[in-house]
């Protein structure tokens, strides 16, 4: 029996499906047509969640510890038996294939229960004769779904204006397993999530987007000194390959679990280095799947690949007969590897970029500049690799988000490393070698949150998963990521106190 259905769409406040006098209206950006109608939150809306929230935090604080974790798996088993259904939700308002949307709906019932199970932390500092010394955590109100309700805290989701529809169904869904309160969902325009960051009564944010948007919302939690988690995704990233191996400008408040299901609003960078001929036929495919995945519209995908210079023309070659084998087209169709880009903001920065390599004079190793965007509906872009462009050339130094990536040599380890972290960011980088030492020599080097050795892009829920530099404060996942949404209490205790009164 299903517990949602995906035709109409409404907020969630105090357990109750609250409709509101204006709507809006997504769109399926691989056919341009209009997706159902969605609410625009007013600031009473936002009100009425903050206080339901407040009324319902004690009870669910309180409530033991397994008990939560198991409504959170229950509701992880629920999501996963309306895969279906969800999956074709994101690929009508993102554009992504199938195939990859239900791959990202498994990676958040994965994300779910990985969080449900993880031990709750508490800290035994000193425990002797006369006295014992815990540091425990408690809830805080907070905006993020897996941690923040596995800590005790109630939330409160704002999905992205461009893409709300899998959100407000994912919080229908939770309607069944938690108390009213617990987990609400408003959607909006531009104005709410100032209102959301700006209110007395939320204590705690987590926010996934731009640098510039990050800075905004910083700016108004500290007039309330909100703890704040920014996971923040302006151009970094790159890949390295060694001669071994191989905001969108919406306040956004990250409202799903795995990283990849807000993949469309996302603004990062990530590095490759390669080396080793002999690896490149198995290493190939992975490197362009991960830097065109879901158009390169996703946090951590590929976004600058640097191959060492003694298998560089090879390892080009080989990249681009693979990338002429990549359908682009509707995620509906089952013969579509690559989607639409999300939205016509983001699809004319990508014409700009175009432009741009163009007017540079750029060398192309994949695609055509002239057909890049092809002359039917939709907001559809052909892939494009950039042969080996100056480091200080705009396809190198802004980020994409879409389709598009450069390629380029390096001779020496200090050189690659050096290129590779001339960047104000650092969310994910990743490096291919067979000289094992060579790898975890260099990934040490590497600023970035989250590296990879000989892979790319594999998460587990009990990893942190931040960034350095201007990619965010705090993190997500892991023991660190479930700290982030509790409140540090040391308890003191002489246990001889007593008798001394």
């Amino acid at each position: 029996m299903s517990l949602v259905t995906f035709d109409t769409f409404a907020n969630v406040v105090d357990g109750k499906l609250v409709s509101t006098t204006s709507t809006r209206h997504g769109i399926n950006p691989a056919t341009l047509e209009p997706l159902p109608p969605v609410p625009v939150s007013t600031r009473e809306a936002v009100h009425d969640a903050v206080a339901a929230a407040r009324r319902a935090a004690p009870a669910w604080a309180d409530t033991p510890l397994n008990d939560r974790q198991q409504t959170v798996v229950r509701f992880a088993d629920a999501l996963a038996s309306h895969a279906a259904e969800f999956a074709k939700m994101l690929t009508l308002e993102q554009g992504k294939p199938l195939p990859d949307a239900r791959v990202e709906v498994a990676q958040g019932v994965r994300m779910l229960k990985g969080m449900a199970n993880f031990p709750f932390p508490e800290q035994v500092i000193e425990d002797t004769e006369r006295r014992r010394v815990v540091t425990r955590y408690l809830p805080v109100a907070a905006l993020k779904l897996g941690p923040a309700v596995v800590a005790g805290n109630p939330i409160i989701i704002k999905p992205s204006p461009f893409t709300p529809y899998s959100g407000l169904k994912l919080v229908e869904l939770a309607q069944h397993f938690f108390p009213p309160g617990v987990v609400q969902g408003l959607s909006g325009d531009d104005s709410l999530g100032p209102w959301l960051t700006a209110d007395p009564g939320v204590d705690k944010v987590s926010f996934t987007g731009s640098t510039a948007t990050g800075i905004k919302v910083m700016q108004s939690c500290a007039q309330t000194l909100k703890r704040v988690t920014l996971e923040l995704l302006v151009p970094v990233g790159c890949r390295l390959a060694t001669r071994k191996t191989d905001e969108l400008g919406a306040e956004t408040i990250r409202q799903l679990f795995a990283p990849m299901w807000i993949s469309q609003r996302l603004r990062p960078r990530c590095v490759l280095v390669v080396r080793a001929m002999n690896a490149c036929p198995l290493t190939l495919p992975k490197v362009a799947h991960l830097a065109l995945y879901n158009s390169g519209q996703v946090c951590v995908a590929i976004r600058r690949l640097y191959v060492h210079s003694s298998i560089y023309k090879d390892f080009v070659a080989a990249v681009v007969q693979h990338v002429k084998t990549l359908v682009v087209g509707d995620g509906m169709d089952a013969a579509s590897l690559l989607g639409p880009v999300q939205n016509a903001m983001q699809y004319q920065k990508l014409k700009n970029m175009v432009a741009k390599i163009k007017s540079d004079d750029l060398t192309v190793s994949a695609g055509d500049l002239e057909r890049a965007f092809p002359e039917r509906k939709g907001y559809f872009m052909n892939p494009v690799v950039v042969n080996n462009p100056p480091d200080d050339s705009e396809i190198v130094t802004e980020e994409p988000f879409g389709p598009v990536f450069p390629v380029m040599k390096w001779d020496t380890e200090e050189e690659v490393i050096r290129r590779a972290n001339n960047s104000s960011v650092g969310l994910g980088a990743s490096v291919w070698s067979n000289d094992a030492d060579q790898a975890s020599r260099m990934a040490k080097r590497l600023q970035a949150g989250n590296v990879w050795i000989n892979c790319h892009l594999e998460l587990h829920p009990n990893a942190t998963f931040g960034g350095h530099k201007q990619s965010g404060i705090g993190s997500e996942l892991g023991l660190d990521g479930l700290k982030a949404y509790c409140n540090v209490q040391t308890v003191y205790h002489d246990k001889g106190g007593s008798s001394r009164l």
